[in-house]
């Protein structure tokens, strides 16, 4: 009637979030209060005057993803990065490298496939498997297909949250302290982590602690100066690894590899991708006598993910694997690795991408730290204190008409 009408304000919390890489990337120190670097420091000036029965004890997680692009900042070594970064944490007590973690994801990953390729037949939701180490992907599979996706993603717990397991189980017993006398803080390239470690899935009632209780991005400005060198390593004191596969984990070629030899006898060696539409969908299939037996992909960026989503609601995809990333070139490229000014993107990536590659790499099933705690710590690989210390659930989120209604 061309009166004028007042407007409410505006609401948006984290339930309205797909994780598109959009307003997260800019906004998360607001929508994510507890996940910023100076609720660290808040607990850091604590533990100085607090008394020695209520200090909380510091540890940080650091990813090699996020360790590999300070290391391109700096113009130095990844080792000699990891040596130099002191600075900042000299208050804290422990510092861990999620590479370690990963082994667990990996091992999983390739356990939890096979299984599902050989219940095949009588579980038409059992392949493709589709990585769930992404969170932003997670979130927006969960709130935007919920449902219909949700049964082929794979349970296992991100690298991240298997740290979280570990510090908040294994170590927290090692150290005589409960869960939520310990305060884990990981350093990832990446914002979705937040969304990650805030999930309820990963809140332990008992002890009403996270498993990561605080999440910094590569690119917040604490963190640009400095990390002791890690521990919880694989490898000596003196050296750092990585795992084959790329800068987001390798899903693929280990899983891959494993599935080769283990389905059908088939030992691989190299792998050999075959570029799509672009180079963030890549092809790798495994032939005998002009059959295919193994067909895996990768597919980043939410462009291919929306395609690959798509190809599977119409029944065309033929993939048995899909390794999701919802970054355009993978992890070492997430929305929290740091930005040079006046350098392209694609330079910063390349020179990221062979300092992260500058590392030996390590073959998970060989690792006999990982080895020994399946057996001591897990109770065996196929234990329930296993399934539930490294895997997970995923939860379809209704949309209603005033945003999304999470059935947790």
């Amino acid at each position: 009637d061309g009166e004028a009408q007042k407007l409410e304000k505006a609401k948006i919390t984290l339930n309205d979030c797909l994780a598109c890489s959009g307003c997260i990337t800019s906004a998360e120190s607001v929508l994510i209060t507890q996940q910023s670097h100076e609720e660290l420091c808040k607990i850091l000036t604590f533990n100085k005057t607090a008394a020695p029965n209520e200090q909380k004890l510091v540890v940080v997680s650091v990813s090699p993803q996020s360790r590999a692009s300070l290391a391109a900042r700096c113009q130095m070594g990844v080792l000699e990065t990891a040596k130099k970064l002191t600075a900042f944490l000299k208050s804290v007590h422990y510092v861990f490298d999620t590479t370690f973690s990963r082994n667990f994801s990996l091992l999983e990953s390739q356990q939890e496939f096979v299984k599902r390729f050989r219940k095949q037949s009588e579980d038409k939701k059992a392949l493709p498997v589709l990585a769930s180490a992404c969170p932003g992907w997670i979130c927006y599979a969960e709130k935007t297909h919920g449902s219909f996706i949700i049964p082929y993603i794979s349970t296992t717990k991100s690298p991240q949250q298997v740290m979280g397991s570990l510090i908040k189980g294994h170590f927290a017993e090692q150290q005589h302290l409960t869960p939520a006398q310990i305060y884990h803080v990981t350093v990832m390239p990446c914002y979705d982590k937040k969304l990650e470690a805030s999930r309820p899935d990963f809140f332990n009632q008992e002890y009403q602690t996270r498993d990561v209780d605080c999440v910094i991005t590569t690119a917040s400005p604490k963190t640009a100066s400095s990390f002791p060198s890690p521990r919880f390593s694989s490898a000596a004191e003196e050296e750092l690894t990585t795992h084959s596969g790329g800068g987001s984990g390798g899903y693929l070629e280990h899983i891959y590899k494993y599935a080769a030899k283990e389905l059908f006898g088939i030992q691989v060696d190299t792998i050999h991708y075959k570029p799509l539409k672009n180079k963030d969908f890549q092809e790798v299939t495994l032939e005998k006598d002009g059959v295919v037996l193994l067909q895996f992909a990768l597919a980043y960026g939410f462009r291919n993910i929306q395609n690959l989503v798509q190809k599977l609601k119409r029944g065309k995809s033929p993939y048995h694997y899909v390794e999701v990333m919802a970054c355009p070139s993978g992890c070492l490229n997430g929305g929290g690795q740091i930005k040079v000014d006046g350098e392209s993107s694609k330079d910063q990536l390349q020179r990221v991408e062979r300092l992260y590659e500058s590392l030996k790499t390590e073959i998970p099933e060989q690792n006999r730290t990982v080895k020994e705690l399946y057996e001591r710590w897990l109770g065996g690989a196929e234990s329930e204190k296993a399934a539930r210390a490294l895997h997970t659930q995923y939860h379809a989120v209704e949309k209603t008409s005033s945003g999304f209604n999470i059935k947790w």
